[in-house]
């Protein structure tokens, strides 16, 4: 079974209940929108970097940087929670991940998370100290974890009219959950997404974040081949997309704790996403 069919059968299964419904894809249904001027603002150099909307003002997506002066990569982690996974949670099953954190933190590895609104309702406290620890930054991955498009890996659709209200109410539950250092990036639940979804979301001001390197993480059980897979993916200025959910993702901590090391060996520095964004504006 080739790895894509795998990959869309376990984010199926997902669906179903055997795990958590989050995985991603390796790019979105539709063609890219195209790559505008990055926005920053000069009266308040902190603000994190934005891409200009796409063709007729569609929401820009950002993949990977293009030409990096150095070599630069950005982990990503997904925080995945449905809207519906409340009593799974009640039950038992972990979605966060503290050992990956504390692991990402000892090796002083600075990443962007991208938290669904459930999981932080779900894990304030720890939604909180991420958000406060200056190594990583919380960018947006929907409130419900609802697929924006009607084809995706068996999750539920979101009705197009309530997208741009999914999104705003997952920054909603940042901020109640006392996270401070949020970012204007959202990624689509599976990472699909098509030109609706990309319309919808334009009066949201956010810079849509895919990737270029599956860590194929999702529902893995050995870490050896997860960190060969991000070994092998990694190009300078390149986006991985990774979870930090214990029952869906266990060898996620393991594999980063080869990858890491490896990496830096072969002069790869880790940045989060904003400063890829935010490179590109420098060029």
């Amino acid at each position: 079974m080739t790895y894509v069919r795998r990959f869309a059968l376990v984010c199926a299964l997902g669906a179903l209940g055997v795990g958590t419904a989050a995985c991603g894809g390796s790019g979105g249904s539709a063609g890219h929108p195209g790559r505008g001027v990055v926005s920053t603002s000069a009266s308040a150099p902190s603000r994190p970097p934005t891409l200009a909307p796409g063709p007729a003002g569609l929401t820009p997506v950002f993949k990977s940087a293009p030409h990096p002066r150095d070599r630069t990569v950005a982990l990503t982690f997904d925080a995945d929670m449905t809207a519906d996974e409340g009593a799974r949670a009640a039950a038992g099953e972990h979605f966060d991940n503290p050992a990956l954190i504390a692991t990402l933190r000892r090796l002083k590895v600075p990443a962007t998370v991208f938290m669904t609104g459930r999981w932080a309702e779900e894990y304030p406290a720890e939604a909180k100290s991420i958000g406060s620890d200056p190594l990583f930054e919380v960018a947006n991955h929907s409130y419900s974890h609802y697929a924006f498009t009607g084809e995706c890996y068996g999750l539920p659709t979101m009705p197009p009219a309530q997208m741009r209200t999914d999104v705003e109410r997952a920054f909603t539950a940042f901020r109640k959950a006392g996270v401070k250092r949020t970012v204007p990036y959202f990624r689509f639940p599976g990472g699909c997404y098509d030109q609706e979804g990309l319309r919808k979301l334009t009066p949201a001001g956010v810079t849509a974040v895919q990737w270029d390197v599956v860590s194929g993480d999702a529902f893995a059980t050995d870490s050896d081949a997860v960190a060969r897979q991000v070994l092998d993916g990694v190009r300078p200025g390149s986006v991985v997309v990774m979870h930090c959910t214990r029952s869906a993702a266990p060898a996620t901590e393991a594999a980063v704790r080869a990858v890491v090391p490896k990496l830096r060996e072969r002069g790869y520095r880790f940045v989060r996403v904003s400063e890829l964004i935010g490179s590109t504006a420098r060029r």
